[in-house]
């Protein structure tokens, strides 16, 4: 896993077994992922039907075709390892081929269950806990982590052809998709439509409070076993802040986290998770 992963300090808090668990986890997602945006073949229908066959193979027998694949398949049963969340990550990639609209939050929050909370699902259990609460703390913070790649990726994805922002928020904003490619258009400096703003700080404001759901959520017996998951928040939230600096300004280039900085939130969080905080 390269450095420049916003996951990677985060992982580094980990004992090895469990470090190399969740980098497989991530690697069989990173190439689910690419199945939908960069198709070997492609025709990403037949790709994600060989992904399924390749999680079919860990619970039904099977042998596994990909390396991905014949990484995980011991991990699957040491870790007991979900197979409904596995199918649902797949599910969610598939929402993403093709021009895909969300018309409501509602229907947004589906896609983020499927391609976020469904991931912090397996990796609850490589992590381990205790309290079966916690399951609700990786499923509000999946939904907050995607909310935030979300707002950070707007220009991005309109040049995919892609808008995850809710329809119902561009209509109550007065925003039209054409705006969004004019702000993405705009020469650097000149001043920014109010309306865009306004529709990008609702989404930042979601962010958030998907984050204080989750920090409420989390049971405080498993925030030792849950750091690396605190790590993956802090880190993440450090994108919001750096984007409301910006004035929601994710057009003129992707906001980032510095390696250092990254760094140092992860031993704060650490530290700050040892103190009992």
């Amino acid at each position: 896993m390269s450095r420049d992963t916003n996951f990677y300090y985060s992982f580094l808090v980990l004992p090895p077994d469990k470090r190399r668990a969740i980098v497989s986890v991530w690697d069989f997602c990173r190439a689910v992922d690419d199945a939908a945006d960069e198709p070997v073949s492609g025709e990403p229908a037949v790709e994600l039907a060989m992904w399924r066959r390749e999680v079919a193979a860990w619970y039904d027998g099977g042998t596994p075709q990909t390396p991905q694949g014949q990484l995980l398949a011991p991990l699957v049963h040491q870790f007991n390892l979900p197979r409904p969340a596995f199918e649902a990550i797949i599910e969610g990639v598939e929402m993403d081929v093709g021009d895909r609209r969300y018309e409501t939050f509602d229907d947004l929050y589906q896609y983020c269950i499927r391609v976020a909370s469904a991931v912090g699902l397996v990796c609850l259990e490589i992590f381990g806990y205790r309290d079966p609460a916690a399951r609700r703390y990786a499923i509000d913070l999946g939904v907050a982590l995607q909310l935030t790649n979300i707002l950070r990726d707007v220009a991005e994805d309109l040049r995919r052809g892609r808008v995850y922002l809710p329809q119902e928020d561009l209509r109550a904003h007065g925003v039209r998709e054409a705006d969004l490619l004019i702000e993405m258009n705009r020469v650097s400096g000149s001043a920014r439509s109010p309306r865009v703003t306004a529709l990008l700080r609702q989404q930042a404001d979601r962010a958030r409070d998907y984050y204080a759901r989750a920090d409420r959520e989390l049971p405080r017996a498993d925030r030792h076993s849950l750091v690396a998951a605190k790590i993956m928040g802090a880190v993440y939230r450090a994108i919001l802040d750096r984007i409301e600096a910006r004035n929601y300004d994710v057009f003129s280039s992707v906001v980032r986290v510095p390696r250092p900085r990254r760094a140092l939130i992860a031993a704060t969080t650490w530290l700050g998770t040892l103190a009992g905080r």
